[in-house]
């Protein structure tokens, strides 16, 4: 527990640390990975490129600032950092590593302004959030290992087969080595995968694209020209390749009653077809609308023709494509914005989900809002690390 001084010292010092809190943390990690290489497998190396992790951890840190008088809604809002956790395996003896060098960067990027007072206010801070992470983790390893099918840490997995949904994407099909049960998990969900590649660990999470079974996972990967693990995946891992899952994860998943409107682009189709499928066994309406950017670029196409044949009174697919014309099987040819979204949504007390690349979240949205769906009824993920749709 922070002392009274070290409170007042972090209400003093909060401002200047968030104004720089993105170079700080665009600091901390070349620091670490410098310090502690054996980490720099965790981490996707696009996304430390892109400035879209540096982006997070900032976010992550300045949300927990402003919400840790209030834990459970700390933790709430850390439920995608947690969720990245569970997915990549972290364990407590990886928080110490993240405390040194987050405060290392911390010194270098404010200099002198770091008295001995203000670092040790602010690794006070630090090891009160990580004490949290590391609670809510290792429950959660807990609960699942202890669930029938479950496991600790990563199980091998094998390639039992693989399939071309698109031109870009492919479904890989996964058993376990072992030949035991898996465990369920929710619609929606990711799972973290450990694969070896040229004899190096790189880890990745991907949605679970197909309801539970008890017997195997399956997850559908879009190939990316500069994409590490996608291109292994596509070019390289044939049926009977081993690989590591560690626990499913994510918050994508399906509550309340209410009628359904999924929204996806491209790959973002990926948890959406588990969620539609769970809806339509529950006796939802479900409206689907997919954005893809060709016939060619269409995965799943076999898949919802079944479920509108099986559902014929609940389950309405839209299909768009951004190139072509309606002949090759759309519904219709452009993008989805705002006047097609008012077509299909019967009501602003739906529920919406839709996952797809940024700016096409972005764009769906602001244009669900202007529609007047409140903003508890519209949920999305990111595929990478997480920010607020509108952060500046």
């Amino acid at each position: 527990m922070l002392s009274s001084t070290q409170e007042q010292i972090l209400a003093d010092t909060a401002p200047i640390v968030a104004e720089h809190l993105e170079t700080i943390t665009a600091r901390f990690y070349p620091l670490m990975f410098e310090r502690y290489p054996e980490v720099n497998a965790l981490f996707n190396a696009s996304h430390q490129a892109s400035g879209n992790q540096a982006r997070a951890l900032a976010g992550a840190v300045l949300q927990y600032v402003q919400l840790r008088s209030n834990p459970a809604e700390a933790r709430a809002a850390l439920s995608t950092a947690i969720g990245k956790h569970i997915s990549l395996g972290i364990q407590p003896d990886h928080y110490p590593i993240v405390g040194e060098c987050l405060m290392a960067a911390i010194g270098d990027v404010l200099g002198d302004a770091v008295t001995p007072d203000v670092a040790d206010a602010w690794e006070a801070l630090y090891n009160e959030l990580a004490g949290l992470l590391i609670d809510v983790e290792q429950q959660h390893y807990h609960d699942f290992a202890n669930r029938p099918g479950g496991w600790q840490g990563r199980r091998a997995f094998r390639i039992r087969s693989r399939r071309p949904e698109s031109a870009v994407i492919t479904s890989f099909e996964l058993e376990p080595v072992d030949g035991e049960p898996v465990a369920d998990f929710q619609p929606g969900q990711y799972i973290g995968v450990r694969l070896k590649i040229n004899g190096e660990p790189v880890y990745r999470h991907y949605s679970l694209s197909d309801v539970p079974n008890g017997r195997t996972y399956r997850i559908s990967v879009k190939r990316e020209s500069e994409g590490h693990a996608s291109r292994f995946l596509h070019d390289e891992a044939q049926n009977g390749l081993e690989l590591e899952l560690l626990p499913p994860a994510g918050e994508l998943t399906l509550t309340g009653q209410e009628p359904l409107l999924l929204i996806s682009g491209g790959v973002g189709q990926t948890p959406m077809l588990p969620l539609a499928k769970q809806a339509l066994e529950q006796g939802r309406p479900v409206a689907y609308l997919h954005a893809a950017r060709s016939r060619q670029h269409h995965a799943f196409s076999d898949e919802i023709q079944a479920l509108q044949a099986q559902y014929p009174e609940h389950f309405n697919p839209v299909v768009i494509y951004e190139e072509g014309d309606i002949s090759e099987g759309a519904d219709a040819i452009g993008m989805i914005d705002q006047t097609l979204l008012s077509q299909h949504l019967p009501d602003p007390s739906v529920r919406c989900y839709f996952v797809g690349p940024e700016p096409f979240m972005q764009t769906v949205d602001a244009a669900l809002e202007a529609l007047g769906v409140s903003e508890s009824r519209r949920h999305y993920e990111h595929f990478g690390p997480a920010r607020p749709l509108r952060a500046a």
